[in-house]
Parts: structure tokens; C-alpha cells; sequence
């Protein structure tokens, strides 16, 4: 344990749809992946645990349903939000949630030296 305050961020988003234009989840085979930036509102004293959940998938009936949903490249100020699928897996659309948590700076600590 620190002396750090424990802080906490979360966000949702829509990571993809891919059925509106015919993108390469939808129509595609093989290894696929969708790779999102996010920043955190405010950066953490150190790397925070980041947490990730499909909130919303779409997948087609004809085929298996192949996802992989994971944090990345973790920072103090971010991480990359990444989905993959693989195979004749079709994705037509997927929303996610993420929930960070860490240490903070406390505003009521003050370094002397």
C-alpha cells in the first residue's frame, strides 16, 4: 500500500460499426483488430489497474462468435482499448466500457524537500 488517494475514471464508447459502411470486421476474415486511444482526465500518480467489458456486441448469426477484449500499453495518462476477432467471425458493431483505478496525488500532502 501507498500513501497515495485512490483515484478512479471510467468512460463508454462505441469502438465500432461496421455494418453501416461494410468495414473489415463485418466483411472480413482472418485476424482483425480495432485499436482506440484513451486518455484519462486527469493522469494518475502511477499506472492504474485498468478494467475493460464488452457492453454492447453484434455479431452474426452464421458464424462463431470469436472476441477479445483487452487494456494495453497502460500509462499514467492512458491506454489503448483493444478488440480482436479472428477467423470468418462477423462484428457488426461493439461498445465498451473501461474503469481505471489508482493512485493520486493528494491535494492536502505537501513535499518539503
Amino acid at each position: 500500500m501507498s500513501s497515495y488517494t485512490v483515484g478512479v475514471d471510467q468512460g463508454s464508447l462505441e469502438l465500432f460499426s461496421d455494418i453501416k459502411d461494410d468495414g473489415d470486421m463485418w466483411t472480413g476474415t482472418g485476424p482483425r483488430k480495432v485499436l482506440r486511444a484513451i486518455k484519462f482526465s486527469e493522469a494518475f500518480a502511477a499506472q492504474p489497474m485498468v478494467h475493460v467489458s464488452l457492453t454492447m456486441w453484434d455479431m452474426g448469426s452464421d458464424c462463431n462468435a470469436r472476441a477479445d477484449i483487452r487494456a494495453e500499453n497502460v500509462t499514467e495518462t492512458g491506454f489503448d482499448l483493444v478488440f480482436r476477432t479472428w477467423s470468418d467471425t462477423r462484428v457488426a458493431r461493439v461498445s465498451a466500457s473501461w474503469l481505471a483505478i489508482g493512485g493520486v496525488a493528494d491535494p492536502e500532502r505537501w513535499d518539503i524537500y
